[in-house]
């Protein structure tokens, strides 16, 4: 008798646990039941946000993956849906892996596969139970409703890789040709047939016939990504225009496994890096092999862009996983049956070419907040911001007019707690012979080593741009935190796991602190 997955997936959700844990998040999404990891076809259609990701509702007892679903209005409130694509087909009962959406406008409806205005692209996963040997083909969903969701018959659309690449062939991205209407393209991580990571990409004008174009290449990197890391994960591209030069760039965005950490930076299992250009072809011209980290925290992973008709313009989204590969021993798993959450979504823009993320949630519907005396001047105490009524998820923003030495929050009690502490830019002379003072950057360090959750990484420091606004915001829902660093310069994710009891945070400084305001917005 053939097992119904879907009706085993819906009683595992009936019968779980998960929302009376009081670790599991408020406003971001995590799992009704089981593991949740990458993001997949994020989409925004009238008004509505909808977050499709990986499920693995029996989790840690069977790792078989669907795709869940979440929907919102305000990027706050997130309800669940029954798994939209569930892996019962001949070529994904190993799993439904990452990919993407394409949401299509009135006009190209009739053209499009199954009639849908909802095209989701996706892995299927199967491999040998004998030998383990994977198969990975690229498959199509289609939705008249973002409700029910048909597998094309036709499946697979790419049954395999092409010669030179192994059976690492997932997570693709489809996305309108800019360049050229009515084509659409499609991105593919791959692993070449010598173990090093790439990218294939693929044309099409049917969303059915797909095309291989040939590699991603980078013809002004001066060979920077030709054996970068031994496989590409979950790339995708993005167009922004720089808020400095006023031109169009390409944003590539993908998690190289294998590269070597740095002496600071890239010290994830695998981490996520971006790099910028301009797509002509298969060529990511006026690249000059520079590349960054998305995110500087311990718990970040698989991004995505929500996919928008064109009919509906908005700002470049994007929502990631606050978690990481192998990582998935968290408290929850025993306190409410569930582990992993995405992180809050990003509006995207470029400065100078570099990566600018700024939360999509906003705390100007907040309360000020009277910290005490707005000129701070202590030693190793805390100096206000109280127990924020109480709350255990809120959203807090910090102006700072001045600061001195070392200040930050300490989330928690003394029982568990995190520590954020950001270390103001000062001034030394180079040398005794020269006069000329260099100023030094600023450093944000975050410290969980007394949370409850430590494994991974319990300390990290990150260096800042020089001249990074002294803006602190933190959005923290109970056991997952986000930092913004200046005007979203640097972002910083992590599982914080304090105490159930603690609620609030408390600011502290070693020098003087002046605050040109203390904003919050209370979630609980």
């Amino acid at each position: 008798m053939t097992e119904d997955l879907r009706a085993l997936a819906l009683a595992a959700v009936g019968s779980s646990r998960a929302t009376e844990d009081p670790d599991y998040p408020r406003y971001h999404v995590a799992p009704p039941v089981g593991r949740l990891n990458d993001p997949n076809g994020l989409l925004v259609d009238a008004g509505t946000y909808h977050a499709f990701y990986q499920f693995s509702p029996f989790h840690p007892h069977r790792k078989l993956v669907y795709w869940g679903h979440a929907s919102s209005r305000d990027l706050v409130t997130w309800h669940h849906h029954d798994p939209a694509i569930v892996p019962d087909s001949p070529y994904d009962r190993s799993g439904v892996y990452s990919g993407n959406a394409l949401v299509l406008e009135d006009a190209e409806v009739d053209h499009a596969p199954a009639s849908a205005p909802y095209q989701l692209f996706f892995t299927g996963n199967l491999k040998d139970p004998v030998t383990d040997e994977r198969t990975s083909s690229q498959c199509l969903a289609t939705s008249a409703d973002l409700v029910e969701f048909t597998k094309w018959p036709g499946n697979p659309l790419l049954p395999g890789q092409p010669p030179g690449y192994t059976a690492h062939f997932r997570d693709p991205q489809v996305w309108r040709d800019p360049d050229e209407p009515g084509s659409f393209r499609m991105i593919i991580g791959v692993q070449r047939s010598d173990l090093t990571g790439a990218a294939l990409l693929y044309r099409s004008t049917d969303l059915l016939s797909w095309e291989l174009e040939g590699e991603l290449t980078f013809p002004d990197a001066h060979g920077a990504f030709d054996a970068f890391g031994y496989m590409w994960e979950c790339p995708g591209l993005v167009r922004l225009t720089d808020e400095l030069t006023g031109q169009a760039r390409d944003v590539l965005i993908w998690c190289p496994q294998g590269i070597a950490p740095g002496a600071e930076g890239y010290e994830n299992i695998y981490p996520v890096t971006y790099t910028v250009g301009r797509l002509v072809g298969t060529e990511l011209r006026e690249c000059d092999g520079g590349f960054a980290e998305v995110d500087r925290g311990f718990e970040y992973y698989a991004p995505q862009a929500f996919a928008r008709r064109p009919g509906e313009p908005g700002p470049v989204l994007l929502a990631g996983w606050a978690g990481n590969a192998e990582q998935d021993e968290h408290p929850s798993v025993d306190t409410g049956g569930w582990v992993h959450a995405l992180t809050v979504p990003r509006e995207l823009s470029l400065r100078g070419g570099r990566l600018i993320q700024r939360p999509a949630l906003r705390a100007d519907d907040g309360v000020d907040l009277a910290v005490g005396e707005r000129d701070l001047d202590v030693e190793d105490g805390v100096v206000g911001l109280a127990e924020l009524d109480g709350h255990r998820s809120w959203h807090l923003v910090l102006d700072v007019d001045h600061a001195e030495g070392r200040w930050g929050l300490v989330i928690g009690d003394e029982s568990s707690s995190v520590t954020i502490t950001l270390s103001s830019p000062q001034t030394h002379a180079r040398s005794q012979g020269d006069p000329v003072e260099e100023t030094l950057a600023p450093v944000l360090e975050v410290d969980r080593s007394r949370s409850r959750y430590t494994r991974h990484g319990t300390h990290r420091q990150v260096t800042l741009t020089p001249g990074t606004e002294r803006r602190l915001e933190v959005l923290h829902d109970r056991s997952v935190t986000e930092l913004v660093v200046g005007d979203g310069d640097t972002l910083f994710t992590f599982r914080s796991y304090v105490s159930p009891q603690a609620t609030g945070a408390g600011l502290f400084t070693d020098g003087s602190l002046s605050l040109a305001g203390a904003r919050a917005v209370l979630r609980d």
